[in-house]
């Protein structure tokens, strides 16, 4: 990921909470938005629910490697960000791929 495709702002987060949809899978939640941009910005959470610090971590590397799997199959024009949910705390790569793709399939953001 490019430094400019990676969400910061605080203005950016309120905006896609407020305004865009969400789509939740087993692994996580998807918050989505169109941003008219030619690029999409993504952000990768996970709150204190999830764990100490060690497992947050490596819940937000599960959702960046699988992310990263799947990039070139979702919508360009986007913000999004991937919550994680407390149950993706002993799973596999493969199965928080799945998850992503599922939410994003649901979400219409990802091609086919």
């Amino acid at each position: 990921m490019l430094k400019k495709e990676i969400l910061r702002r605080n203005s950016d987060f309120s905006s896609i909470y407020k305004k865009g949809k969400s789509v939740g899978d087993r692994f996580v939640v998807l918050f989505y938005k169109k941003n008219h941009l030619p690029y999409s910005r993504i952000a990768f959470l996970a709150s204190k629910k999830v764990g100490n610090s060690v497992t947050r971590n490596r819940a937000r590397r599960l959702m960046k490697e699988s992310y990263r799997q799947i990039n070139e199959r979702i919508a360009v024009g986007y913000d999004i960000i991937f919550i994680a949910r407390n149950t993706i705390i002993n799973t596999k790569c493969a199965d928080v791929k799945k998850s992503i793709e599922a939410a994003a399939r649901r979400a219409g953001i990802l091609k086919k």
